[in-house]
């Protein structure tokens, strides 16, 4: 996800192992209902979820009607993110989120339009490109306030960390678990990225990391490549 970001509408929060590119990062939602609203601690990701957004950005961009409410998953509400990534290599084209807990129905309906279409870090995906995309769905589970900055996982947990800058604002970003890993990063490089992602521009000091606040939480992702999506149209398919 990559390296994330946050919805462009919301306060803002945010992955090859090679020198760091904001533009590999995915963006999310700055909402504060870190739980999902329907009290599971374990929702099971379904590829059904990736093909609905497959179906939404093709409609969009074919310029028709939007597809019905899917009937093969549950609309169940959970922070979630939507990433978009192109080519063998995954080239990230676009991924936003929110950490507020959306039914999924209409949450994978915005999302799969926002981290396509309205990531300011990349163009708009287009209709040729379309037959190239990856589409990951993450569901955000399991949140968890950390006892320090280091209280978490590489690998297992995504971080998101609150913080004020050495101006006084109150800031956050976000990084999803899988980022840490492919990054390289320890737990001070990743917080560190965390803080001049989200806007630090102050010298970062052992003092500095020991002041965030840091939530730790789980990420049950799937990835649906496009020709998965006109296989299942061609066969008749509805999601």
């Amino acid at each position: 996800m990559s390296k994330h970001n946050f919805d462009p509408n919301s306060p803002s929060l945010g992955c090859k192992k090679q020198k760091l590119d904001k533009n590999n990062h995915c963006n999310g939602d700055g909402e504060t209902d870190l739980a999902p609203s329907n009290g599971l601690s374990h929702p099971i990701v379904r590829r059904e979820m990736c093909l609905f957004c497959f179906d939404v950005l093709h409609r969009h961009l074919n310029d028709q009607e939007p597809p019905p409410a899917p009937r093969t998953f549950s609309n169940n509400a959970y922070p979630l993110f939507v990433t978009w990534g192109v080519g063998k290599d995954h080239r990230l084209r676009g991924c936003i989120g929110t950490f507020k807990a959306m039914n999924l129905h209409s949450g994978l309906r915005e999302y799969a339009l926002n981290s396509a279409l309205r990531d300011s870090r990349f163009p708009s995906i287009t209709l040729k490109e379309f037959p190239n995309l990856y589409c990951s769905v993450s569901l955000l589970i399991d949140f968890e306030d950390a006892a320090d900055y280091k209280d978490w996982e590489i690998g297992v947990h995504g971080i998101r960390i609150e913080f004020v800058t050495e101006r006084g604002s109150q800031r956050s970003a976000t990084y999803l678990p899988e980022v840490a890993v492919e990054q390289g990063w320890n737990h001070e490089e990743t917080i560190d990225s965390l803080l001049r992602k989200g806007g630090y521009r102050g010298t970062i000091t052992e003092s500095v990391r020991s002041s965030v606040h840091l939530t730790r939480y789980k990420s049950d992702k799937i990835q649906v490549h496009a020709s998965e999506y006109f296989a299942e149209q061609s066969n008749g398919y509805c999601v």
